[in-house]
Parts: structure tokens; C-alpha cells; sequence
């Protein structure tokens, strides 16, 4: 199962169907439908949109491409489908979402800083010795 969900997560803007993914999880198609909704507690139809939707979430707040790309972007074959995906997962529609969620200019130094692993040495008496406390101590 968890390689079926997986293949969904990497090709989710693909046209994917049952039969693929239920090879993929070495079940029939009618076995995989039941068995993944009792692991993942939705069908792997919905568990799809779910993730289109999630993608186009972000693209919406991180780009100013027309809505209708984001939706080709993500999986979806015509806006009418993806705007009434998007509400009943959302609330809102995707113009709203945007309206309510603009994009912030932060630089890429920023992010990079704020993204950055942080990782902690110990000291050999067990405390715990911050990378700025070695960076100092080595000089």
C-alpha cells in the first residue's frame, strides 16, 4: 500500500488509475480500493485529489499563473472539475483562496537560512555545545 500511495504522491498531476496502482500493490483492483481506504481512511480517488489540490494550494499562493494552468498543472482536465474539487476540499474557491492567502516576497538567503538543518555537537563533559559555541571555540 505504501508503494501504491507513494506512486501517487510522485505522478500526481498523471492520469493514474485503479488497475495501475493496484499492480503496483500486488492486489486486485477491488481488493486495493477497500483495503486502502481502510488504511488511509479515504479512497484513493479522493486521496488524488486531495493531493492535486494541495499542490495547486501552493502554487496559488507561490505564483501569479492564471488559475486554469495551475489546474492543468496539477492533474486536473478542465477548471469546472478542479474549482468544485477545490471548494468542497478548501471552502473557497481557488480565485478566493488567492485573494486571502498573497504571495510574500522574502529573499532566498532568508529561506535558505531558516531551512538550513541546524545541527548540535556535545561538549565532552555531555552538554550540549551550539554550532556558533564550536565555530568560537576552534578559533
Amino acid at each position: 500500500m505504501l508503494r501504491a500511495r507513494d506512486e501517487m504522491d510522485r505522478r500526481y498531476a498523471e492520469p493514474l488509475d485503479v488497475p495501475t496502482l493496484a499492480a503496483i500493490a500486488h492486489l486486485s483492483a477491488s481488493q486495493f480500493g477497500r483495503v486502502f481506504k481502510e488504511v488511509y481512511g479515504e479512497t484513493p480517488h479522493r486521496y488524488l485529489q486531495r493531493r492535486r489540490v494541495e499542490r495547486a494550494m501552493t502554487l496559488l499562493r507561490q505564483t501569479d499563473r492564471p488559475i486554469t494552468d495551475v489546474a492543468w498543472d496539477v492533474g486536473f482536465a478542465s477548471l469546472g472539475t478542479f474549482s468544485r474539487t477545490f471548494s468542497n476540499i478548501v471552502g473557497c474557491s481557488p480565485s478566493e483562496f488567492r485573494a486571502q492567502h498573497p504571495p510574500i516576497a522574502v529573499p532566498s538567503c532568508f529561506i535558505a537560512a531558516w531551512t538550513r538543518p541546524r545541527t548540535s555537537a556535545t561538549s565532552p563533559a555531555g552538554t550540549v555545545v551550539s554550532e556558533k559555541q564550536e565555530e568560537v571555540g576552534a578559533e
